[in-house]
Parts: C-alpha cells; sequence; structure tokens
C-alpha cells in the first residue's frame, strides 16, 4: 500500500505541472547535459529503491559519497531547462525530476515483489564509481528509465585556426 500511495502522488505531482513528454522532447540535449540526466536517472532510481525497500542508510550513503557529483548535474540539468524552457525553466525542471520518479515508481510496481531484490543490488554498484562520468555510464548501462529522450544537439562548427585576417570588407566577404 505504500507503494502505491508513493506512485499516485508522483503522478499527481506530474500532472499538476503540465509537463508532457513530447514538450520533453523537443529541444537537443548536450553532452553534459546527458550524462546529468544519466546521474539523475540513476539517483531517482536508487530513491524509489530506498523508499520502497528500506534502504535509507544505503541512499544516504549515495548521496554522501557523491554531493558534489549530484550538485553537478541537478545544475546541469537547470542550466538545460534554463536554456529550453526560459522562463519556465524552474517549471519544466520540477516536472522533469517529478515525471523521472514517477517513471521509477511505475516500474517498481510493474516488477512487483521482484523490485527490491533486483534493485538493491544496484546501491553497491553505483558506491563502487568514482565519478560524475562513471555515474552516467553506469546508468546507461543499466538501461535505467530516463524520459529525456531529445536528441544531442549538433556540434557547433569550430573557428578556423591560422587564418590570415582580411585586409578590406570585400576579402573578408569572399571568404
Amino acid at each position: 500500500m505504500r507503494r502505491a500511495t508513493f506512485a499516485y502522488r508522483l503522478l499527481a505531482g506530474v500532472l499538476a505541472t503540465g509537463i508532457a513528454g513530447p514538450a520533453l522532447a523537443q529541444a537537443c540535449v548536450q553532452p553534459a547535459e546527458r550524462s546529468a540526466f544519466e546521474v539523475r536517472a540513476l539517483q531517482s532510481q536508487l530513491m524509489v529503491t530506498a523508499l520502497t525497500c528500506s534502504r535509507d542508510q544505503d541512499y544516504n550513503a549515495f548521496v554522501n559519497k557523491f554531493r558534489r557529483e549530484l550538485g553537478t548535474a541537478y545544475s546541469s540539468i537547470e542550466g538545460h531547462f534554463r536554456r529550453t524552457a526560459s522562463g519556465n525553466f524552474a517549471r519544466a525542471r520540477d516536472g522533469f525530476i517529478t515525471q523521472l520518479a514517477n517513471d521509477h515508481s511505475q516500474d517498481g510496481l510493474r516488477q512487483g515483489t521482484a523490485f527490491c531484490p533486483n534493485s538493491v543490488a544496484l546501491f553497491q554498484v553505483a558506491l563502487a564509481q568514482s565519478d560524475l562520468n562513471s555515474l552516467a555510464t553506469l546508468a546507461s548501462d543499466r538501461n535505467i528509465l530516463n524520459p529525456m529522450i531529445a536528441p544531442a544537439c549538433p556540434e557547433r562548427a569550430t573557428p578556423a585556426r591560422n587564418r590570415p585576417a582580411a585586409t578590406t570588407r570585400a576579402a573578408a566577404q569572399s571568404r
């Protein structure tokens, strides 16, 4: 019953934010943002596991060990939503985080009694990681649910180096 109540609250939060999956998919994601979204997905999975399986100490150990990395990921996610949702960035960010937790909770409900045995071992694997990149790789390798399905942003062209400056406007325009 406790898991069902948690899932219903998360679902209500997602509906209250008014953030839809297609809206999240419209903006591109930069490489650092992609890593941040993966880390946040892992954190969300571990949070739901802690709440569902009474593993608060494991979750606290994870948060304490990776406090800086989790803060960096959160800042990067906030930066993504500032860039893509402008004035509604807080609502978009909170909607994403709520949707993420709801997705993990729903996955736990689908697994039923197998959820805790399937999920608890992830704490030990996560705690064995060393940095933000290894956490992102773990989330990706383990295929942790992540509703951020936006495509990667195109790479920006780098300016040519060692190119002599144009001496006239006509020369500059012909380049």
